[in-house]
């Protein structure tokens, strides 16, 4: 799948868009950027908010934001992020992104990876 200049934007804007929710605690807001996937897993905006908090600070409330080139994993078109966790750590979110039938980019899932490992 080709990805335009405007999907870029769009992905990144997603993406930007459910951080700010993150950090006003919106629950609603951010979990409208979720794909049907992962909406359909945690069922209600309260239980993902509860998920992203517990087993993903750096993405809760992250120090510092930095977006590197999309690119794509095992199939599947991928926004790496550098983040600052709270605890002043560098991570790597991978978020997957996934293209709706009307146009619109969801996450689909996001991976933290350690930027200390080999």
């Amino acid at each position: 799948m080709e990805i335009t200049d405007a999907d870029s934007i769009n992905i990144r804007s997603v993406i930007e868009y459910q951080l700010a929710a993150f950090k006003k605690d919106d629950a609603q807001g951010a979990f409208i950027f979720a794909s049907p996937a992962i909406q359909a897993q945690f069922r209600t905006p309260e239980n993902f908010m509860q998920m992203v908090k517990t087993s993903y600070p750096a993405v809760y409330r992250p120090r510092s934001v930095f977006f590197e080139k999309i690119t794509t994993i095992q199939g599947n078109i991928t926004q790496p992020v550098l983040l600052l966790a709270p605890d002043g750590i560098p991570l790597r979110a991978l978020y997957l992104m996934e293209k709706q039938p009307n146009h619109i980019w969801k996450i689909n899932g996001c991976f933290l990876v350690s930027l200390e490992g080999k």
